[in-house]
């Protein structure tokens, strides 16, 4: 009998009972970046977003303190930072007693820059703050009700991507229906995506096929925004380009890939409803 107790729902997580920066696992974004044929000198800039939800620490004498965590990890960091083990190292803060929120904030800036081998910058917000993460919607012309006819969903066909170079025009667009696989887990990733660019007008109904074929593709949140990025570029030939994925939470985390042309500023910290 298939009872809860006997499946991997049964099996109990072992959380760290005392802080652990050794928790965090990095991995070399060089490997994923290879395979899109880039090297030392990348044709974007971008940073990645985290936010977590779950942080909590001890005062001094003992009593439970809670925050939310802006997170934000520079595209050329030589690391990214493994969702699991950022979770884990967050949650090995619970027992811990720090003497006030500016030196969680150092701990946590510390760490986390040492993992990512590059500056990570931290704010922490009250829950009750008028910056404690509203909900708001990305902004740009959906295209989602773009009528189409769809058999294919991996692996990522960038050749569906088109653009008319008689028709130039500057605009953003947006989807949610993006979803690829956690490449350690196999779990499915849901996001909303965000296109912002300025040149030949890129056809809606290639551009969400193309968002659709990453169904069944398994690969980091950064590594699928960066590889969106190349193949519009590369595709379409748009003279701005900013894409910006909005990633639902998984473990109290949420990741938000921001890769752009250089000059582009960096994106606001949009939480959305699925987030």
């Amino acid at each position: 009998m298939n009872t809860p107790e006997s499946s991997t729902l049964g099996q109990s997580v072992e959380y760290p009972s005392s802080y652990d920066a050794g928790l965090l696992f990095p991995i070399p974004r060089l490997e994923a970046r290879a395979k899109l044929g880039l090297a030392d000198a990348l044709p974007f800039v971008g940073v990645d977003v985290w936010n977590a939800y779950e942080l909590s620490w001890l005062d001094m004498r003992g009593k439970p303190q809670v925050a939310l965590a802006e997170i934000r990890v520079p595209a050329t960091s030589p690391y990214l930072i493994e969702s699991k083990s950022f979770k884990l190292y967050l949650n090995s803060f619970s027992q811990e007693r720090m003497a006030n929120t500016d030196a969680l904030r150092t701990q946590l800036m510390h760490d986390l820059s040492a993992a990512a081998g590059a500056p990570v910058s931290v704010s922490l917000i009250a829950p009750t703050s008028p910056e404690a993460f509203p909900v708001r919607n990305l902004p740009g012309e959906l295209i989602d009700s773009v009528a189409i006819s769809i058999e294919s969903y991996g692996p990522p066909e960038p050749e569906l991507l088109r653009a008319d170079p008689s028709d130039t025009v500057d605009e953003t667009l947006v989807s949610h229906l993006f979803r690829s696989n956690c490449p350690v887990t196999g779990q499915p990733d849901w996001a909303s995506l965000q296109v912002t660019y300025a040149g030949p007008r890129i056809d809606r109904a290639a551009l969400l096929r193309y968002f659709v074929s990453f169904r069944t593709h398994s690969d980091f949140h950064e590594a699928c925004v960066e590889r969106i990025f190349l193949d519009i570029r590369s595709r379409c030939a748009p003279q701005k380009l900013a894409v910006y994925a909005r990633f639902t939470r998984r473990g109290g985390l949420d990741i938000n890939p921001f890769r752009a042309l250089p000059g582009s500023a960096m994106p606001d910290n949009l939480r959305l409803s699925r987030q």
